[in-house]
């Protein structure tokens, strides 16, 4: 039986290209999930891999999606190789269980660990340039501009927080954090 498995890092990114392509493959039963490859406990991956038996396919779309590390890809293919399960990486090709096999696998698996570092460590340096910016504000950016919150608050003095809240959109607790703002200045 031929088995898919898709994975995105965030909640925010789209499986449905990656299970497009399992389908196209042929993959009779998909397993797929939202969740960092950094951890290790990725319970889709984990089921996937106690239902696989001898002469099952496993197919990835890439190979970063299956693996958190070079170590990592080469434990889990020779795991599926002891069990007899074939293994292909639809970018890759198949893997084969051969000296010449592994030797690819064992190389891919390392390009894609370095690419995964490299993201982490161009990542760190954006971060790091940003913040000798003297605007930098760790965090995502408020939803709601001073001004907004402001007239909210004013607004407070003669309705209530249901009411404020279905006129400006600005949730209770926001505007609780912001009176207590207000408070903390005065």
């Amino acid at each position: 039986m031929k088995y898919g498995y898709a994975r995105v890092s965030t909640v925010n990114q789209d499986l449905a290209g990656q299970i497009k392509s399992l389908e196209k493959e042929g993959c009779e039963k998909i397993y797929s999930e939202k969740f960092t490859g950094t951890k290790a406990d990725r319970p889709q991956f984990k089921e996937l891999l106690s239902v696989l038996e001898s002469g099952d396919t496993l197919v990835v779309t890439k190979l970063d999606r299956f693996a958190r590390s070079a170590g990592d890809a080469i434990e889990t293919v020779k795991g599926l190789f002891e069990k007899g399960v074939r293994v292909h990486v639809l970018n890759m090709g198949l893997v084969e269980n051969t000296p010449t096999g592994r030797l690819i696998f064992n190389i891919m698996s390392s390009f894609a660990e370095f690419e995964r570092d490299m993201i982490v460590e161009r990542t760190q340096e954006g971060k790091a340039i940003a913040k000798q910016r003297e605007d930098f504000r760790e965090g995502r950016p408020n939803k709601y501009s001073q001004k907004q919150v402001a007239h909210a608050l004013q607004l407070l003095e003669s309705h209530s927080y249901k009411e404020v809240e279905n006129m400006t959109g600005i949730s209770k607790s926001t505007l609780i954090r912001a009176k207590k703002k207000v408070a903390d200045r005065q």
